[in-house]
């Protein structure tokens, strides 16, 4: 009886368990076209070009707040870094780069 009781409160515990960093994880479509990896980095989630003209560099930074990440973007032609945000629905994400807070861009990215 206690082992079943244990093995009960170990799944519900990993029921209760946020899933949504794990899916940000993985190998995304930009907008451009390009492909991008996002990988854990410390305790954030780095994003970096794997495709493209801009091939090996790195474009954001973000963290999980909830059910969105936060931190910065940049724009791999200019090198310019905006606040960023992203949300996930299914194997999409919004990706959106902002400057002042009222000038923002949004594109779509695709899961691979």
């Amino acid at each position: 009886m206690k082992r079943t009781f244990l093995a009960a409160a170990a799944a519900a515990a990993l029921l209760a368990t946020p899933t949504f960093a794990a899916d940000i994880e993985g190998a995304w479509k930009t907008a451009s076209g390009a492909n991008a990896q996002i990988s854990k980095c410390g305790g954030s989630f780095c994003i970096k070009l794997t495709s493209g003209e801009y091939v090996g560099k790195q474009i954001g930074k973000l963290k999980a707040n909830g059910k969105r990440y936060s931190g910065t973007i940049t724009d791999p032609r200019d090198d310019k870094t905006y606040a960023g945000h992203a949300t996930i629905s299914g194997s999409s994400m919004k990706m959106k780069g902002c400057a002042l807070k009222i000038f923002c861009k949004t594109q779509t990215w695709n899961k691979l």
